[in-house]
């Protein structure tokens, strides 16, 4: 094999974050692209693990989505062989939802798994939270770290939060809840999802919790519109009119 390079992953907004879509089957792929694209992502696919491989050491996308039943790898095969070129973060996107396939996935260097069939907003505050935490791990943070929405503002960087003028003071669990919501406006989440996201895959305490953190929130922000229950469901993110 010729010598490999390790590019470094770049520091940008959605809109310059090329992600490349490892998937042989061309209509799925063409709907992941199409939806990250809707997402402001610049998404690209390709249909075998050699050509990704290839696309990653000549082209160096800066995300990976990956299947793992590729017509002519493994994708395991292929995710260790990317990690080995690059650093570029990866998301295992497939059907096989044993507990050794996401083990040995994550052993051979991806950076979340992901089982179909998946909701596309899910998938993207996947992407955008692996990607918050590689700029993290390796030392490096948007200049941009303030996302505002209407009269609030959420500072990742410093965890404070304003709502025009005032600061509104949350605690750290909470300032985490509301980042996560804010990612999608009008997304609705589920409460089960929430919990993993933001409690952790090894939470095992009661959803309740979920709703008393919401309550606390609405309350802090001085309006239950900021953060709409959906019956039966969970959450989602508003901006009161």
């Amino acid at each position: 094999m010729r010598a490999m390079h390790r590019p470094g992953r770049r520091q940008v907004h959605n809109t310059d974050v090329r992600v490349l879509v490892v998937e042989d089957d061309a209509a799925v792929g063409a709907a992941l692209c199409d939806g990250l694209g809707r997402a402001g992502f610049e998404a690209s696919r390709v249909g075998t693990g050699a050509d990704a491989v290839a696309n990653v050491s000549a082209a160096a996308p800066d995300f990976v989505l990956l299947d793992l039943g590729l017509p002519d790898m493994d994708g395991t095969d292929v995710c260790r062989t990317i990690r080995v070129l690059s650093q570029v973060p990866i998301i295992v996107v497939s059907a096989r939802s044993e507990e050794i396939d996401r083990v040995l996935a994550l052993e051979m260097g991806a950076d979340d798994y992901v089982v179909k069939p998946f909701g596309m907003h899910e998938l993207v505050a996947r992407i955008r939270a692996v990607l918050r935490r590689t700029a993290v791990r390796d030392g490096h943070l948007d200049q941009d770290t303030t996302r505002t929405i209407g009269p609030l503002s959420i500072d990742r960087r410093t965890q404070r939060v304003h709502l025009g003028e005032r600061e509104v003071h949350l605690t750290p669990k909470e300032f985490d809840l509301l980042c996560y919501l804010a990612e999608d406006p009008g997304a609705v989440h589920r409460r089960s999802e929430i919990l993993h996201r933001v409690w952790g895959a090894n939470w095992y305490g009661t959803s309740k919790t979920v709703d008393a953190h919401v309550a606390a929130i609405r309350k802090k922000l001085g309006d239950p519109r900021w953060i709409e229950a959906v019956r039966g469901v969970g959450f989602r993110f508003g901006i009161p009119s």
